[in-house]
């Protein structure tokens, strides 16, 4: 067993924990540890080759590995030690305990930063009836297969989601020469983002079936045949209206959920909606010195919001480790009408600093308009031509509206014309 001593350990070298390192660094953590369980950093950005990534962070377009090396660049000459191959295994008090191939490691830290990411809902999670053939993929593992080994998944493919990840699938797919029939998605809107359906889908012509889901899967060795029906405003399958799709794959994108055991052996309470941390704006959590940033906390739907939302949880985690982070009174941000979840879900007043709250909308609409009060007055206020549940939307409260504040925060939203 080796004992490490750090100020700050990141657990994670994704976006996420690359650019809460670096942030570490250049707040003055004297020394950073990043531990990586992969033997290579940069998290699922690895496999993402497509462009559009970096638009809002550099200002230019990147594909993901692109976006990943120029952060793996920025930890390299940080001084950061980061720690390939190795696995957190649990958290004991300031002390995080790994695995590696040099066997158990005891990572002793002033304060830690949770940025292992998410993971795929599978068709165990959806319990969608039928056989058990091969040819059922997430989207995520159908793009390593095609992106980092080269292997091809299927030649007629449905896709059951229309999150981001499944429609980027299906643009390479059709780019690869299989036939895409149908984007399925249970939901009466889209899950992802407007662009990818217009530049994945449209550009493509592959149709997007909202309102439907998969209701039977047929097949011995291989994937035969799925079968979709449309659902009531239930959710619930109208099985007269089924129709049988011929296909020898189904690609799966139904969502992420945050890799939170690790946050659970420490004590950190979780939220029901977003499954990730509690935090507030410091993005730490109710185990003050331990902080949460990235997909690990709420999933995001842009890199470069990850990269932001990380680098505040790196400073701030050099400052607790440092004795520096300022105290103060805590109040709540909850979501009224139309916003499903708002994080950060605390404020700690009193402080310099403007805060950034990020949520989502319940349902796409056109015309809306987001707010957010307190003490029966209005702190920030935006109009959009249009929302969606697939982008995240953003209000920021300066220093001088939070400072004296005592009551709770409510983030809520309402539309001209409601889309769904």
């Amino acid at each position: 067993m080796r004992e490490e001593y750090c100020d700050v350990v990141i657990v994670g070298a994704g976006p996420a924990g690359l650019a809460a390192a670096r942030a570490a660094k250049a707040e003055g953590a004297e020394k950073v540890i990043a531990v990586e369980r992969d033997v290579h950093a940069g998290g699922i950005l690895q496999q993402c080759i497509h462009a559009g990534f970096g638009l809002k962070y550099f200002g230019e377009e990147l594909t993901g590995p692109e976006y990943a090396e120029r952060f793996e660049n920025f930890v390299k000459k940080s001084d950061v030690k980061l720690m390939l191959n190795t696995t957190a295994l649990e958290v004991r008090e300031n002390v995080l305990v790994c695995d590696s191939s040099e066997g158990i490691i005891h990572i002793h830290y002033g304060a830690m930063v949770l940025a292992m990411g998410c993971r795929e809902r599978t068709r165990a999670n959806l319990v969608i009836p039928g056989s058990r053939p091969a040819g059922i993929y997430t989207a995520g593992t159908a793009q390593r297969l095609i992106n980092i080994y080269g292997h091809h998944v299927g030649k007629e493919i449905v896709i059951l989601g229309s999150g981001d990840i499944g429609m980027i699938m299906a643009r390479r797919m059709s780019i690869e020469g299989a036939h895409v029939k149908a984007v399925v998605e249970i939901m009466p809107f889209l899950a992802g983002l407007i662009r990818n359906k217009v530049q994945c889908l449209d550009d493509f012509g592959i149709p997007l079936m909202l309102s439907h889901t998969v209701v039977d899967i047929t097949g011995v060795d291989r994937v035969e045949s799925v079968t979709i029906a449309p659902v009531d405003k239930n959710k619930k399958p109208i099985m007269e209206k089924a129709e049988v799709i011929p296909c020898d794959t189904l690609l799966l994108s139904v969502g992420l959920i945050p890799e939170n055991e690790l946050s659970k052996t420490a004590g950190v309470s979780l939220s029901q909606i977003t499954k990730g941390a509690l935090v507030n704006q410091f993005k730490q959590t109710e185990v003050p010195s331990i902080f949460a940033c990235g997909n690990v906390l709420h999933v995001n739907d842009l890199v470069d919001h990850v990269s932001s939302e990380s680098e505040e949880a790196g400073r701030y985690a050099a400052l607790y480790a440092a004795g520096k982070l300022a105290e103060g009174r805590e109040i709540s941000v909850v979501p009224g009408d139309g916003v499903r979840y708002v994080c950060p879900q605390k404020i700690i007043t009193g402080g310099d600093e403007d805060v950034t709250l990020y949520f989502r909308t319940v349902i796409p609409g056109r015309n809306s308009v987001m707010e957010a009060e307190a003490e029966g007055q209005v702190l920030a206020k935006r109009k959009a031509i249009c929302t969606s549940p697939g982008t995240m939307e953003q209000l920021t409260l300066t220093a001088e509206q939070i400072k004296d504040l005592t009551g709770n925060v409510t983030v809520k939203a309402s539309h001209e014309e409601e889309l769904a």
